[in-house]
C-alpha cells in the first residue's frame, strides 16, 4: 500500500469527504492540518504545483489533486491500483 498524505483544514467539507472515502477503503493516511500548521501551507502549494486549496492529496509521489479528483479516480476504477502501487 502506497503512503497517503492529505493536506486539510478542519473547516473544510471537501476534506472531510475525502477522508471519509479513504477510511471506507481502509486506507490509513497522514493528515497535515494547514490551519494548525500554517508553515506547511507553502510546502503544500509547492508539492501541489501551485494548488492552494485544501484538500491536496498525495498517494506515494503522485499528486492526486483535491476531493473531486479523488472521487473521479475511484469512479474510474483507478484509485485502488494507485493505492496498491500497481
Amino acid at each position: 500500500m502506497q503512503p497517503v498524505e492529505i493536506y486539510t483544514s478542519p473547516l473544510c467539507g471537501f476534506c472531510h469527504s475525502a477522508k471519509r472515502l479513504l477510511k471506507e477503503k481502509g486506507v490509513s493516511f497522514s493528515e497535515i492540518n494547514v490551519m494548525a500548521n500554517p508553515g506547511r501551507k507553502a510546502e503544500m502549494i509547492q508539492r501541489a504545483n501551485g494548488g492552494r486549496t485544501v484538500p491536496q492529496i498525495f498517494v506515494g509521489e503522485t499528486h492526486v489533486g483535491g476531493c473531486d479528483d479523488l472521487y473521479a479516480l475511484d469512479r474510474a476504477g483507478k484509485l485502488d491500483p494507485l493505492l496498491a502501487g500497481s
